[in-house]
């Protein structure tokens, strides 16, 4: 299953990394760059356990066959990530330590999505989490680092890769 958490990993991080590219031709300070990456990883830490919490409260409620609600979930994760290719982005700047923090939350909301899941796909939760926070931050660190160059080339082929990581990795738990 530590296969599965690192492609969920990937996938999660994709919308963070293609963002970061982007905003990487803004020319930000080294400083600003590892502070970015540091509130992306860390609530890509923090998302998951929160919906893995509010997910084990839900299905001491309900029966739910979890495999497929985490198929479900990625699914719409998914369909979400390929139909924001499409969109133009706009650039706000990020300036204040609030600016970097909003955009670290919206670039994490979907792992709290995969948390709620979470205890379908694995027991190692935290492990699970410390990998979704490692990936994203390097992927925001990498994206941040080498935006200026390559935005044209692989700003949205990112987040469409992301995406059928997460399709794929659907229609497997949702069949499984």
């Amino acid at each position: 299953m530590l296969y599965t958490s690192i492609l969920i990993g990937i996938g999660l991080s994709m919308d963070a990394f293609s963002l970061s590219i982007l905003y990487g031709t803004l020319s930000f300070s080294k400083k600003k760059i590892l502070l970015l990456s540091s509130f992306v990883g860390l609530f890509h830490f923090l998302m998951p356990l929160l919906g893995y919490m509010f997910g084990s409260y839900l299905f001491s409620y309900l029966a739910i066959n979890t495999h497929a609600l985490v198929g479900a979930i990625l699914g719409i994760i998914a369909i979400e990530m390929l139909l924001s290719v499409k969109k133009e982005e706009q650039l706000t700047n990020l300036t204040t330590i609030s600016s970097l923090l909003l955009f670290a939350f919206t670039v994490s909301i979907d792992s709290f999505s995969v948390g709620i899941g979470l205890s379908g796909l694995t027991d190692q939760i935290l492990m699970s989490a410390l990998i979704y926070a490692l990936l994203s931050g390097m992927f925001t660190l990498l994206g941040l680092s080498i935006g200026k160059n390559l935005n044209r080339l692989f700003g949205k082929l990112s987040t469409i890769v992301g995406a059928m990581i997460l399709l794929i990795l659907s229609i497997y738990y949702f069949f499984s």
